[in-house]
């Protein structure tokens, strides 16, 4: 949908996409699956307000076990599960209330972090598990972004932004020949979000 170069990627920066999207014609968001940046869920909120933004579960793990010493890291990635592999959100809410009282004696920044982003935790639990498969992780961005990463690593700097940005569009180019999968169950992850999302869809 666009390359954008910052140096600085915050609210305004983001903001600044979106709007620039929508003005190009983009409609609505469904659902936005982020990493978190500082500033990417609110931008989204703000130009799309009706878009669900979901928090990458993935990187939760990850930035919960940065707070926790190497012999229990096991045994709370094992425990976070319990989280947010429920069935439901209250169910959820069950798992990280035990979650807190097991482990908030030593680690208490990890429930609070998730009960701080609770609201960007849950959406997701609103679909079947093999829509959730999907929309939980940004696992296939961060896999481009990687392939993306490699590529610049190579040189140490370019010319100009534009020399930047036209090596960065002969790459997605190229990366695109390799998108021959089609997506897994779409057929039964559109009826479900043509109810969930209705007079957004039309199928």
């Amino acid at each position: 949908m666009g390359i954008w170069i910052e140096k600085n990627e915050g609210a305004k920066f983001w903001l600044s996409v979106f709007t620039e999207l929508k003005n190009r014609g983009m409609n609505d968001v469904l659902i936005a699956c982020v990493d978190g940046l500082k500033g990417l869920p609110e931008a989204i909120e703000t130009v799309f307000p009706q878009a669900e933004v979901q928090l990458c579960i993935v990187h939760m793990v990850r930035n919960s076990l940065k707070f926790v010493s190497y012999k229990d890291r096991k045994q709370i990635a094992t425990d976070l599960k319990e989280v947010y592999r429920s069935s439901t959100v209250s169910q959820a809410e069950t798992a990280l209330s035990d979650f807190a009282e097991k482990w908030d004696s030593r680690y208490p920044m990890i429930s609070k972090s998730w009960r701080s982003n609770w609201d960007h935790i849950i959406p997701f639990f609103a679909f079947p598990d093999y829509i959730r498969k999907a929309i939980y992780t940004t696992n296939a961005i961060e896999s481009l972004n990687s392939s993306l990463r490699k590529l610049t690593k190579t040189r140490n700097s370019f010319p100009s932004d534009e020399a930047a940005t036209k090596l960065l569009y002969l790459s997605l180019k190229n990366i695109m020949k390799k998108w021959t999968m089609p997506i897994r169950d779409w057929s039964l992850a559109i009826h479900q979000f043509s109810i969930h999302f209705e007079g957004s869809i039309q199928i």
